[in-house]
């Protein structure tokens, strides 16, 4: 037995990049890499640098348990327009050459393609050799736009994209007239949607290939307490951050994120704050919409080693957000840390919280408020809540629960190929989990 030899290919990696799927990456990487197994990552620096406009970002340094693995950064001088000719073509152009190198020189045992929209499009799946996995971090592959919003104001039930795509200031993708991404697919032994929910609107927006379902995750957790034992006590300064009771938001500022809507609510609600935790292009609007209230408190980008304290000390987290996003890693983070969520009754959010038993929906101002209430009034249920979260996160959602089942996809994908190679490498490193849930 042996360990398998993995290739990672992203648009965005860190620090080169700018959302949450870039990080879930980056922890299934290292993930593999503690197991022993060997991790190229190959990423597209001129899309990164293409999109942001300030400093270099600085590289954590990475684990020494995650030695072996080796970063490819693709740097062109021609910056925008490479992205722009991957963009409109949908293959490879620019960088080509040294994507095939890498994929031939490393003769990998699987190729994972994550977010390919700059740095190959779907003419890059036809690429290297090896069982190849597709994760669908975003709804690019039946959405121009990623995140299914329609002209930037609304939810998409039907396509316009040709109209949608223009109101983004984008130029429309030749590519996606074609049948490029039904023939390059065909590439593919197994795409991997992040939630229920995803996959069925991949189903509906005529997604031509099947999907299995595989969740983010997030570090374990230390060994549960005996039954009737008491919890260990935090390591380290855990006083709470703030001198108030208070509500968290966590995540990009944008429009598409629902703050417009929670803002205007604490005008009224005097028993607790709203702390915002993040930065991004609608930060300046939802600024001006909280001036003239007080109890609204806008932390900026919060490095995650002090965001967990962040977490742990809050009333609950609320999740408003108004599209229809893949999964919510902000959700398993708050469970992580036994925090009660308060999402809105969209997207992939009533899967995870009805598994969790961790929290409540809503669907308008009121049944927020409503929750909000509960969860500060009633100590003892909101502790319900924190122990539900915590066991559901450590049955579905930690490192050693998604990990196996990943392998498995690949066990399964390489039984279907004949490939004996990759079989004898996996041994038994991949216990069957065909009925583990998402």
């Amino acid at each position: 037995m042996r360990p398998l030899r993995f290739c990672h290919l992203t648009t965005f990696y860190p620090p080169h990049n700018f959302g949450g799927d870039g990080v879930g990456i980056q922890r299934l990487c290292r993930a593999l890499a503690r197991r022993g197994h060997e991790v190229t990552v190959v990423h597209d620096s001129d899309a990164f640098f293409s999109l942001h406009s300030g400093p270099e970002p600085v590289a954590q340094p990475e684990p020494e348990d995650s030695a072996s693995m080796r970063f490819v950064r693709l740097r062109s001088k021609l910056g925008k327009v490479s992205s722009l000719l991957t963009q409109q073509l949908g293959r490879p152009v620019v960088h080509a050459a040294e994507i095939r190198r890498v994929l031939d020189e490393g003769d990998f045992d699987v190729v994972n393609f994550h977010n390919v929209s700059l740095v190959g499009g779907p003419g890059l799946l036809r690429y290297g050799t090896g069982i190849k996995l597709y994760m669908a971090h975003e709804h690019w592959l039946v959405c121009p736009s990623h995140v299914l919003w329609r002209h930037g104001r609304e939810l998409c039930t039907g396509r316009e994209c040709l109209k949608c795509v223009l109101s983004y200031r984008r130029p429309p993708q030749l590519w996606r007239y074609t049948d490029a991404l039904a023939r390059e697919g065909r590439h593919v032994d197994a795409f991997i949607a992040m939630s229920e929910f995803s996959r069925a609107k991949h189903r509906e927006f005529g997604f031509p290939f099947d999907m299995e379902v595989l969740p983010y995750f997030l570090p374990d957790l230390p060994p549960a307490p005996e039954l009737g034992a008491a919890a260990p006590e935090p390591a380290g300064d855990d006083a709470s951050p703030h001198e108030r009771p208070y509500f968290l938001f966590v995540g990009r500022l944008e429009k598409i994120k629902g703050l417009d809507d929670v803002i205007p609510l604490f005008r009224d609600y005097a028993d607790a704050d709203l702390l915002v935790a993040g930065d991004g292009e609608y930060a300046a609007t939802l600024r001006a919409l909280g001036a003239d209230v007080p109890r609204v408190k806008f932390l900026g980008r919060v490095p995650l080693e002090e965001l967990a304290r962040y977490y742990r000390h809050a009333v609950g987290l609320i999740v408003p957000s108004v599209c229809y996003e893949t999964f919510g890693i902000i959700l398993i983070e708050a469970f992580r840390q036994r925090t009660p969520v308060l999402a809105r009754r969209i997207g992939p959010f009533p899967e995870i919280v009805e598994r969790a038993g961790g929290g409540e929906l809503f669907s308008t101002g009121e049944e927020l408020l409503a929750g909000m209430r509960r969860l500060q009034s009633d100590p003892a249920r909101r502790d319900l809540l924190a122990r539900r979260a915590e066991a559901a996160f450590r049955e579905n959602w930690c490192e050693s629960a998604v990990v196996p089942r990943y392998l498995d996809i690949i066990r399964r994908a390489a039984e279907r190929r004949g490939d004996a190679r990759v079989l004898d490498a996996l041994g038994d490193q991949a216990p069957a989990a065909h009925g583990a849930p998402a």
